[in-house]
């Protein structure tokens, strides 16, 4: 199977799921839409993944890319979002994507919803990145909540697509460069951790490349 990860920026890149999908035999490509370059046509993968953005690529990639999304969620082929490629997918449908009033940025306690599909604890920690939230579109099987978030994510088509906020994906170095550019002096929300508290425990990205491998797992082919 080749993947095409859309990218948005350099500190949001493919991390532990580039490493993933190698050992499973795959092999990807990446279209930097951060560095002009376009969406690529979708008989030239097999499956997307939508990566996150600091903001949206200029209007007329975000054009491109948003009919690339409208036509893989039409296909058989699996695409997955993340962060604001997750509010894509959710865009494409039929729900809003707006800005938080609670954005979140560090560790948070997820609680499975009781109609998630995801083979995944009932509880479990997360990294979240991210200052806009969508709702659950029709159809969809909620992932589940944290305390300042309904809707962290959401699977479509029996697990054919799937929309997630939460990084599963990050290391600590990637975390550490993400938290050196983008976290304020200070915290500004009730949310929102400080680069001490991100990177206080090591063994958090350990845990978090479990949960990966086991969403993963469901995703290219739990459709």
């Amino acid at each position: 199977m080749h993947i095409y990860f859309l990218q948005h920026s350099p500190l949001f890149g493919p991390a532990r799921m580039a490493d993933w999908l190698t050992g499973l035999g795959h092999s990807y490509n990446h279209s930097r839409l951060d560095e002009g370059e376009l969406p690529p046509p979708l008989a030239n993968c097999d499956a997307l993944v939508l990566l996150d953005a600091f903001s949206p690529p200029d209007t007329t990639l975000l054009k491109r890319e948003r009919k690339l999304v409208d036509r893989a969620l039409k296909s058989n082929k699996p695409v997955l979002g993340i962060g604001f490629g997750a509010g894509l997918i959710a865009e494409a449908l039929g729900a809003i994507v707006s800005p938080a009033v609670q954005p979140e940025i560090g560790w948070q306690p997820l609680t499975l919803a009781d109609d998630s599909p995801f083979d995944l604890p009932e509880t479990f920690e997360v990294l979240l990145w991210h200052r806009d939230i969508f709702g659950l579109p029709d159809g969809c099987l909620p992932l589940g909540s944290t305390p300042g978030g309904p809707v962290q994510g959401f699977a479509w088509d029996a697990g054919r697509v799937i929309a997630l906020q939460c990084h599963l994906h990050l290391t600590a170095q990637a975390t550490a460069e993400l938290c050196d550019h983008d976290l304020p002096a200070t915290s500004t929300g009730r949310y929102v951790q400080s680069r001490d508290e991100i990177l206080r425990e090591p063994k958090r990205f350990d845990r978090q490349a479990a949960l990966l491998d086991r969403v993963m797992t469901q995703w290219p082919d739990g459709r």
